[in-house]
C-alpha cells in the first residue's frame, strides 16, 4: 500500500509543480489586429474612389483585474486619390492621407472561466488622432487633434481547438491564452478644414488575434 502511495505521489509531483509555476491568471494581453476604416467625411468616395481605406494596428493593455484592464492603442490608415478643393467642390491634383490614431482606453471583458469558448467585450477612452495631408501641387497639411473612442466585439478562445500547440506556447513563451476576436470601433476627433469642421476618425470594422499573458 506504501508502495503504492509513493507512486502516485511520484506521478502527480510534476503535474503539481507545473500547475504552482503557471500563474493563476494573465495579467498582461497584447493585441495585432487589421481591417478597414470607414472615415466619417463628407464625400470621401468622390475623393478617394471607395467608401473604405484599410487600418492595421495594435494595443497593449494591463489586467487591473481578470475582467477589467486599461491599455493603450496605435493605428494606422491611408488613402490616395484626387485632392479636393472642398469649398468649391472640385478635384485639384493627387493626394496621399496618413491617419494614425494613439488612443488609450479602458476595456472590460466578460471571462468568467480560463476555458471560457467566447468572451465579449466593450471599452471606450481618450484619443490623439495625427493626420497628413499630401497634396501634389500645393504642399503638405498635418497636425493632431483630441477626439474619443469606443469599441465592442467578441473573442474566440482557440486553445481547444489545439491544447499540444496551447501548451507548447505557454512553454516557449508564456502565452497562456490565444483568441481570434472581431470587433467593431468608433473615434470622433473633430478638425478643421477648408469645408468646415469634419470628423477625422470614423468607424472600422477589425479582426486580429489577442495573445494574454
Amino acid at each position: 500500500m506504501r508502495k503504492l502511495l509513493l507512486a502516485v505521489l511520484l506521478t502527480l509531483i510534476p503535474a503539481l509543480a507545473l500547475a504552482e509555476q503557471r500563474p493563476e491568471r494573465p495579467h498582461w494581453s497584447l493585441e495585432l489586429k487589421g481591417g478597414v476604416l470607414f472615415p466619417d467625411v463628407d464625400r470621401w468616395s468622390t475623393f478617394y474612389g471607395s467608401s473604405y481605406t484599410p487600418e492595421f494596428g495594435g494595443s497593449l493593455a494591463y489586467k487591473v483585474t481578470r475582467q477589467v484592464e486599461v491599455g493603450i492603442e496605435g493605428s494606422y490608415s491611408y488613402a490616395t486619390g484626387k485632392g479636393g478643393q472642398l469649398q468649391h467642390g472640385t478635384t485639384a491634383g493627387e493626394v496621399t492621407f496618413d491617419r494614425a490614431p494613439l488612443s488609450v482606453f479602458v476595456l472590460a471583458r466578460g471571462v468568467m472561466d480560463e476555458d471560457q469558448w467566447l468572451v465579449p467585450y466593450a471599452g471606450g477612452g481618450y484619443t490623439r488622432l495625427f493626420y497628413r495631408s499630401d497634396v501634389t501641387g500645393q504642399g503638405t497639411t498635418k497636425g493632431s487633434v483630441n477626439g474619443f473612442n469606443a469599441r465592442a466585439g467578441v473573442e474566440f478562445l482557440m486553445d481547444r481547438l489545439e491544447r499540444d500547440a496551447a501548451e507548447s506556447l505557454y512553454r516557449d513563451f508564456g502565452l497562456q491564452h490565444t483568441y481570434f476576436f472581431v470587433e467593431g470601433r468608433f473615434i470622433r476627433a473633430m478638425g478643421d478644414t477648408t469645408g468646415g469642421s469634419v470628423n477625422l476618425g470614423g468607424t472600422s470594422c477589425l479582426g486580429g488575434f489577442l495573445f494574454e499573458f
